[in-house]
């Protein structure tokens, strides 16, 4: 993997700054070389790909029929220019009020081209360029590149290394007068945890003070893309419940493990005061982001997709069968409570060249170091029974390996 880090720009060409500065961000760098490589063998016979939460099994029948029932077009602007549709709206927002017990209202639902534009979006409605972005490592990996874009300054913190929680401290002594933004990622990817609610109202607490300390509102922005794939029954709480200036962030494409099919939201609590301005703010920035909307079909079938999940009970017991046959192979792992992921202790320090040992036998995971966690590593819990199968021989193999040598 030499050389993959390495930015290819040439220095003949006077590209813009900000661009410039988007194109070398070396975790970036790290994900697509990675990637690149990856996408050569991924179809091979044989492979048994855990690095992307993209499906390795046929899609629902129910996630195709809500789509195929709305392809007939109902009248002649069927398929015309398409903003916030007021029934995608209504249902996000219903679905949002059982979720989280909260009266959301459907004015306060942003619709976009999935979870991605959506943090995008919330980043340059409430932070100005120079602004600081808060978040904590392990990372999902492209948040880096979306703060720099918009011209913010990322300031990343480490989690607390026994828990996979928030380390409150960390974020706190990271706060400056110019901080705008704090990111939280529950379910977290890619570690699996859902932050509890003690954990949240601290949060909260904080923030609070240190808006008032900065004379300055402090947002946070919950990425909440994993918020209903939850396991054993898991009480999911949002940071929303808890700090009124939170903006969150959803995706469909991982509720049904469709993230080819571009939809999701930007969603603002009934707590936050003065959201009237900030949701005129935000309707701007979906035009001019690039027309962010979801397709017109995707919101005409919405309502249908707030009906059902995928099988969550499928990736739990997947999650099951990985844990516990690591576990007693002797990786050290967290039971993870939420999303499609395990985040593993690499049993050598080079994560890289363990993973690579793994990808020799054909069994594809995500090295730490692209969630600039160097000595982990990431499996997907979105493999089929059939590669889970096939892996674990080669999982006991490496680390028997790396034990001997």
């Amino acid at each position: 993997m030499a050389g993959i880090y390495d930015s290819k720009l040439s220095t003949r060409v006077d590209f813009p700054a900000r661009a410039r500065a988007v194109a070398s961000i070396p975790s970036l760098l790290r994900v697509q070389g990675f990637l690149g490589t990856h996408a050569r063998r991924q179809h091979d016979p044989g492979i048994c790909d855990f690095t992307l939460g993209n499906p390795h099994q046929m899609p629902q029948e129910a996630y195709v029929s809500a789509l195929r029932d709305q392809l007939e077009p109902r009248n002649e602007s069927w398929f015309a220019y398409k903003t916030n549709g007021a029934e995608a709206q209504v249902a996000a927002a219903q679905s949002l009020r059982r979720l989280l017990e909260m009266p959301f209202e459907p004015e306060d639902f942003l619709l976009t081209t999935g979870g991605f534009t959506a943090i995008a979006m919330a980043l340059k409605a409430v932070a100005d360029p120079g602004d600081e972005v808060i978040y904590s490592l392990p990372p999902w990996f492209l948040y880096e590149p979306i703060i720099v874009e918009a011209g913010l300054v990322p300031v990343k913190v480490h989690i607390n290394p026994e828990t996979f929680d928030l380390d409150l401290m960390a974020i706190a002594s990271a706060i400056t007068p110019r901080t705008r933004v704090v990111i939280v990622n529950t379910p977290n990817n890619p570690t699996g945890r859902i932050y509890p609610e003690t954990l949240l109202v601290k949060l909260a607490a904080m923030l609070e003070l240190a808006s008032e300390r900065n004379g300055r509102r402090i947002y946070l922005l919950s990425d909440e893309a994993y918020n209903r794939i939850v396991y054993d029954g898991a009480r999911f709480h949002s940071p929303a419940e808890f700090y009124p200036y939170t903006l969150l962030a959803y995706s469909y494409g991982k509720t049904h493990l469709a993230p080819g099919e571009r939809v999701g939201y930007l969603a603002l609590p009934p707590t936050m005061p003065d959201r009237d301005g900030l949701r005129e703010i935000l309707s701007a920035l979906q035009v001019a982001l690039g027309w962010i909307y979801p397709n017109a079909l995707l919101q005409y079938a919405l309502p249908a997709l707030e009906t059902f999940t995928i099988d969550v009970a499928q990736l739990q017991r997947k999650r099951d069968r990985l844990y516990q046959e690591l576990t007693g192979m002797g990786y050290q792992l967290h039971r993870p409570e939420g999303s499609f992921y395990l985040f593993v202790h690499s049993p050598v320090a080079d994560d890289e060249a363990f993973t690579e040992s793994l990808a020799a036998r054909n069994v594809y995971v995500l090295p730490g170091v692209l969630f600039e966690t160097p000595g982990f590593f990431r499996i997907s819990l979105t493999a089929n029974e059939d590669m889970v199968e096939r892996s674990l021989p080669v999982f006991a193999e490496a680390i028997r390996l790396a034990e001997v040598g």
